[in-house]
């Protein structure tokens, strides 16, 4: 969904509503070329939402040299690391020390972290060390299409 379409928020209320599904229960992902695009239509979007109780994550942090702007600007839940500091963040010193200090100023944000691209046992100790408060990546599984995810949280 771009965010340039007029109502965007409140179509996507409708059709959450008429879904049934719990808007607490819903984290919207803005990518930051999205928010770089449209930093005022960005949050307009994250406050309607936010008000009825949709929560936001800034994925792909780091990859920009404006990050941390989006980051300060934005009505934001949680700060999601990219991959690229991740993948390896076992065996790199320097990555290691980026995440923790991307940490450090979500804490100061009050903001919860994500890592992707988490692989294995060791980046998730790395991760732990840091304390990053959720892992999203192949480790723990890989991408499935919606339906088996509904079968499995049906059973």
């Amino acid at each position: 969904i771009t965010l340039a379409v007029p109502n965007a928020a409140q179509n996507i209320l409708a059709i959450l509503k008429d879904a049934k599904i719990p808007l607490n229960k819903i984290c919207f992902e803005i990518t930051e070329t999205t928010a770089i695009s449209n930093l005022k239509e960005a949050k307009v979007f994250i406050e309607q939402l936010s008000k009825k109780g949709c929560v936001f994550s800034l994925d792909d942090f780091g990859t920009g040299m404006a990050s941390f702007e989006y980051l300060y600007t934005l009505p934001l839940n949680y700060l999601k690391i990219d991959g690229s500091f991740i993948k390896g963040i076992d065996r790199d010193p320097v990555k290691f020390e980026m995440v923790k200090a991307m940490k450090i100023i979500a804490d100061l944000m009050q903001l919860e972290t994500i890592a992707e691209f988490v692989e294995n046992q060791e980046i998730i100790s790395k991760l732990d060390e840091i304390g990053i408060d959720y892992h999203q990546g192949y480790f723990y599984s890989q991408p499935k299409p919606i339906k088996e995810f509904v079968e499995l949280s049906s059973n």
